[in-house]
């Protein structure tokens, strides 16, 4: 059954397409083929943002303001990162420094990261979680990692296959059951800056 529900998913990797864009790309496929979400896949690779200076996203003249609107339509959000230096992409924490706080304030979101190895896999993960907590955005309690053994020759494997479709549903479901509810809790402290 449809549920409406719009996804936007934002890889935030600025390097040629790779393992990490072809596994959330199909696995998004996968949920709207299914009815479940209508689905979009921002590839930060794709798209010009400006660095965040503190001009607001309505006057700049490159992507920066069509992506951030993407954000704030969503019903949930999807936010893949690879690995680098132990944390999240530079080029995603940028986009997000751009985003104002009612655009993500409430909203049901899902974390991907990939790294080389099991060393790294809280690091973007546990710096998107409190990136998300300032917007009061509802993270899954629960988030995907991948590494190059999820993959074979850039397949992503039924492991990463299943754990990524898995995460989709959860955000979807999330998102349809808080569509009508009350706010959970008192307004992030990143919404009185």
């Amino acid at each position: 059954m449809p549920t409406n529900v719009r996804l936007t998913a934002v890889l935030g990797s600025v390097t040629p397409p790779g393992r990490l864009r072809r596994a959330v790309s199909e696995a998004l496929e996968r949920t709207a083929a299914g009815g479940l979400a209508e689905v979009e896949l921002i590839d930060l690779a794709e798209q010009r943002i400006s660095f965040a200076d503190g001009r607001p996203p309505k006057v700049l003249d490159d992507d920066t303001r069509s992506v951030v609107a993407a954000l704030a339509r969503a019903d949930a959000v999807l936010l893949a990162s690879p690995v680098y230096r132990g944390s999240l992409t530079g080029a995603l924490k940028n986009l997000l420094d751009h985003v104002p706080v009612p655009a993500l304030q409430g909203k049901p979101t899902a974390i991907v990261a990939m790294g080389g190895s099991d060393h790294h896999y809280l690091g973007a993960e546990r710096h998107l979680r409190d990136v998300l907590a300032f917007f009061g955005a509802h993270s899954l309690p629960t988030a995907v990692y991948l590494t190059g053994r999820d993959f074979a020759d850039g397949a992503p494997g039924g492991r990463a296959s299943r754990e990524l479709d898995a995460l989709l549903a959860g955000v979807v479901a999330v998102a349809v059951a808080l569509r009508d509810a009350l706010p959970v809790g008192p307004a992030p402290l990143g919404a009185g800056f």
